[in-house]
């Protein structure tokens, strides 16, 4: 009959598909959620006899009761997030140490902050830095700082704005007001040919600016390492002072004031651009910092008409005058008294004269401190707001 074949065909089909299920990959060794503790933040600092203490701001995700989130709470932590800690003789030894302390598995992929103890980077931190760069899950795009104290105990402040000192300390250099260097820049700097880097430095508030409960941390200054070791620290003053040659000003406010005269005018940084122009003759080397900056008025409480094209212009050379002089005194810090070349003008020697760096390069650290800095700083106010409280007519606002 005609429908016998059918049945075999149909028969046949089937035991094929049957068969070919028995070789297709199941889910059997996934690794469910519920069975990872996912890294925030990391914290290095320097433990008993030589050994690296590892902190890790950890986040337990919760499953969804009737709509809401359930919390969980840990040594000095908060809802879902805690910080352990564990010892080792070397970064992957504690590491170890601190797994096997945990019932779920350690995962990296959401670790964006790392924190060294100041303790430890005055140490030295080369050794440590090289876990961050060989051991595949660890993030090379965390942001890097130094901190005020023992790394553990940031990791175990409670922010009152955001959920953890994690959060904190990625939105404060989201704002690009002071220095953002993650671990892949790190590494760049300390291998280049000036072997100096700087980083963010970051400490409590004051207790007459926060909740004496709580700790905050925020950023003021940066750290600067020199040779694989932190050697001095910046204010915030003078933080500010070396964005401008590192071409990392991206926002900002100026506040100026002329002698004899009250009131003063505020200006908010729109756009900068900076170059480094290096130059050696007869033996003698110099760098030629070119700075160009747009800004916009934010508050005049000066009797002065900015529209006026002579008062523009005044108050362009007095924000020239002072972004010159943060530089100058960032300058004073960094090269002449730390001797550190956090500006990459070794680079910049290297690509422009490749055969005289290749004769003097050992002699970089002697030659750093006596190079000739000028600058050059153009302003422009694009924006200049109202006009006695009304805007004028036909002017840029």
């Amino acid at each position: 009959m005609c429908w016998i074949p059918a049945i075999k065909r149909t028969f046949t089909l089937f035991l094929l598909v049957c068969l070919s299920s028995m070789f297709l990959t199941g889910c059997w060794d996934r690794t469910e959620i519920n069975d990872l503790a996912f890294i925030l933040a990391a914290g290095m600092d320097k433990g008993k006899k030589n050994n690296i203490e590892l902190s890790v701001l950890i986040f337990i995700p919760q499953a969804q009761q009737g709509g809401q989130g359930s919390g969980m709470s840990g040594g000095g932590s908060s809802g879902q997030s805690f910080v352990r800690s564990a010892e080792g003789e070397t970064v992957a030894d504690a590491m170890a140490r601190l797994q096997e302390a945990l019932t779920r598995k350690i995962f990296w992929g959401q670790n964006e902050v790392l924190l060294i103890g100041d303790e430890l980077a005055k140490k030295g931190i080369s050794e440590q830095i090289d876990f961050w760069m060989r051991h595949s899950e660890p993030r090379i795009r965390a942001d890097v700082f130094v901190s005020k104290g023992k790394a553990k105990t940031v990791l175990k402040a409670m922010p009152e704005l955001e959920k953890d000192a994690s959060k904190q300390l990625r939105k404060i250099v989201k704002t690009h007001i002071g220095v953002k260097v993650t671990v892949k820049d790190l590494l760049q700097m300390l291998s280049g040919e000036s072997n100096a880097a700087v980083l963010p430095w970051v400490e409590n508030l004051p207790q007459s600016q926060m909740d004496k409960k709580k700790a905050i941390p925020t950023i003021n200054g940066a750290a600067i390492i020199k040779n694989g070791k932190m050697i001095g620290r910046l204010s915030d003053k003078e933080t500010r002072g070396i964005l401008w040659p590192r071409n990392e000003i991206k926002s900002g406010v100026i506040t100026i004031s002329f002698k004899d005269e009250k009131g003063y005018i505020s200006l908010n940084l729109l756009r900068s651009q900076n170059e480094l122009i290096p130059s050696i003759k007869n033996g003698k080397w110099s760098m030629h910092v070119k700075s160009n900056a747009e800004l916009e008025v934010i508050q005049n409480t000066t009797k002065h008409n900015l529209f006026d094209p002579n008062i523009k212009k005044k108050t362009e050379q007095k924000v020239k005058n002072e972004i010159e002089q943060r530089e100058k005194f960032a300058f004073t810090e960094v090269q002449r008294k730390l001797k550190a070349d956090i500006f990459g003008f070794a680079d910049e020697f290297e690509k422009k004269y490749p055969q005289i760096w290749k004769q003097k390069r050992k002699q970089w650290n002697e030659i750093f401190p006596e190079v000739d800095v000028s600058f050059e700083t153009k302003v422009n106010i694009k924006r200049t707001g109202l006009a006695d409280g009304k805007p004028k007519r036909g002017a840029e606002q």
